[in-house]
């Protein structure tokens, strides 16, 4: 019934299919012109007082939608989005992930075949396709949430990975509430010093550790007419969302398309008189380009890498450059990136339930090797920061010079640390 054409002409009927396609994704008001359709249905079958099912849905209306056009039991674990960060599917099991812990969920689907019928709706509206040939796909919901899609043999069970998008501004002064104490208040004029200074930075963590939150922090302390580019496989930072007054451009890449991949994303973006670079994240494609694009003067920059320890960051990144056959000395590129790539590293972790901002330190080159001076440490056992500052000369001039009021609080602020120590 719901998929049969409707209207008197192909453009009427064109209007209809979209709207249905566009109640599977989410929009409000196509939702619940849908749930209407349903209910009048109801009705003219005389269907009104049958049971809604074993599921607690409202109405049978509501059930019909979430099996049929909607996410299924989804429908359900979504009624709660209280701290919901993620929401996982293998198979027919859901894990819902709240304040960066995966948890199981109370509900599963009841067999993989409705996880691959949601995975068919969610593509449609998006022009994508999940079939034997391709056997994943990426869309995004109306509200900037992102969701990863297996099947088909790729993986051995279909999966289905809603990430969402928050609304929330995570600036630095945000970081330091007690709610959530990612950094403390010393740390936050740190990292402004380290903004104002324009040092090229780079974050590790792992998954939902709150990189992104601290780039986003980062971004918040840049000065809005500044001109930043960004560049991302999907618009996950949503700057101009967040900071609509903020001098932004922001590169979507697609790396099965050539022209509109990450390398074509940023020769335009060099182009486009950038001040700061802001990359998601480095991977093996782009990292020669970005690595070149921090030693022609766009210092200020900030990307994130995926490894263990800060100590790692230099090697990986050369290991990423080497990999485009090109040749190279890699000790000669492992120094050039220790010094002006990677010049200020921030390592994210979990701290029981709470992120944390549990390591800053500064890259040098030292005795023929990558090295790191820690600015500021987190002890867990204490479950406080120690602020070590063992910044180099070169360092501190540049504090000193270009953020002298900041630098002259995080002093301040180290001494008094200290003192409550003693």
């Amino acid at each position: 019934m719901l998929a049969a054409p409707r209207g008197w002409n192909e453009e009427e009927q064109r209007r209809y299919a979209e709207k249905l396609n566009r109640a599977v994704i989410g929009f409000p008001q196509e939702r619940a012109e849908l749930l209407a359709i349903l209910s009048d249905w109801i009705i003219k079958k005389r269907l009104q007082h049958l049971k809604a099912g074993t599921m607690p849905y409202g109405t049978l209306a509501e059930a019909l939608f979430a099996e049929v056009i909607g996410l299924n039991v989804l429908e359900l674990v979504l009624r709660n989005r209280s701290g919901l960060e993620e929401v996982q599917v293998v198979g027919t099991r859901i894990f819902e992930v709240r304040d960066g812990r995966a948890v199981p969920s109370a509900y599963r689907f009841e067999s993989a075949e409705l996880v691959e019928r949601i995975q068919q709706n969610l593509v449609l509206f998006n022009n994508d396709r999940i079939n034997p040939r391709k056997r994943w796909a990426e869309v995004q919901l109306l509200d900037g949430s992102r969701v990863t899609m297996t099947g088909f043999g790729f993986t051995s069970r279909p999966t289905l990975t809603i990430r969402f998008y928050t609304v929330r501004r995570f600036e630095l002064d945000t970081l330091c509430r007690p709610e959530y104490r990612t950094i403390s208040e010393p740390m936050r004029d740190l990292l402004r010093a380290i903004v104002r200074s324009r040092f090229n930075m780079v974050v590790i963590g792992a998954t939902n550790t709150g990189k992104t939150h601290l780039i986003k922090a980062l971004i918040a302390a840049m000065p809005d007419e500044e001109r930043l580019v960004t560049i991302e496989g999907r618009y996950e930072l949503a700057l101009l969302r967040d900071f609509p007054e903020k001098n932004v451009i922001e590169y979507e890449a697609d790396e099965e398309d050539p022209a509109h991949g990450a390398k074509q994303a940023f020769k335009l973006a060099l182009r486009q008189s950038p001040q700061r670079i802001c990359h998601a994240e480095i991977r093996d494609e782009d990292a020669n380009i970005y690595v070149r694009a921090c030693t022609r003067g766009h210092e200020g920059s900030v990307t994130s890498v995926h490894a263990s320890a800060l100590e790692d960051v230099p090697e990986a990144l050369t290991d990423m450059c080497m990999l485009d056959g090109r040749g190279m000395n890699p000790v000669r590129l492992t120094k050039r990136i220790t010094e002006y790539v990677t010049q200020i590293g921030f390592e994210m972790r979990m701290v029981g339930q709470t992120r944390k901002l549990v390591r800053i330190g500064e890259f040098e080159w030292r005795g023929g090797e990558a090295a790191v001076r820690d600015w500021v440490r987190y002890d867990e056992q204490a479950g406080d920061w120690s602020l070590p500052l063992d910044c180099s000369r070169k360092a501190l001039e540049r504090l000193g010079r270009f953020a002298p009021d900041e630098w002259e609080r995080v002093l301040a602020g180290a001494c008094e640390a200290e003192k409550g120590g003693g």
